[in-house]
């Protein structure tokens, strides 16, 4: 069973081999993050892990049984208990709900660990499947992203409002987890 993990060192190698199997799919859908990105891969993974130690930022990933990478879930910009979610998942096990539950997961722990009572995420319009991997994790559009924001493309911003609660950490919009999913 996948788990989703705070980013570590350790985590490097599986992590480029991530990002270089689905660049070209990812790169259908988001902007391409370019040769340099793989060229500097280490610089700029030290860079993520350094801010990530000073508080800016929340990197995850997902991680398979044997090790692989399934997908990076991040939380950026965090400030005034709010910040900016982030994803990606793999090829592979996209459309499997993958991305919805570990959606869902990352904004208990925001709630939970980070203390964050709001998250906030862009998609560009084109992106459906994102689209709907927040609508269904309880995030609702709240108005236009700037295209500068979103590689030159148009999108909209979406926001949850977190709500923990200590005894079973269930957020609004998430399923009951000893009952038949109703409230």
């Amino acid at each position: 069973m996948p788990e989703l993990k705070r980013l570590h060192a350790g985590h490097a190698p599986a992590v480029l081999a991530f990002e270089l199997a689905n660049r070209a799919y990812f790169a259908a859908s988001v902007p391409d993050r370019g040769d340099d990105f793989f060229d500097q891969f280490t610089d700029r993974y030290n860079a993520l892990l350094a801010e990530q130690e000073a508080g800016i930022c929340a990197f995850h990933v997902l991680v398979a049984e044997d090790g692989s990478v399934f997908g990076r879930f991040n939380l950026v910009d965090i400030e005034d208990h709010t910040a900016e979610l982030g994803y990606r998942v793999a090829q592979h096990v996209a459309g499997r709900g993958v991305a919805t539950a570990t959606v869902r997961e990352l904004c208990r722990l925001a709630a939970a660990q980070h203390g964050l009572r709001t998250l906030r995420a862009a998609t560009a319009r084109q992106n459906a499947a994102s689209q709907k991997v927040l609508t269904k994790a309880g995030f609702v559009p709240v108005g236009p992203a700037e295209p500068g924001h979103l590689g030159g493309e148009p999108g909209t911003w979406y926001q949850r409002d977190l709500v923990f609660q200590p005894d079973s950490a269930i957020l609004p919009g998430d399923r009951l987890r000893d009952g038949d999913g109703h409230r």
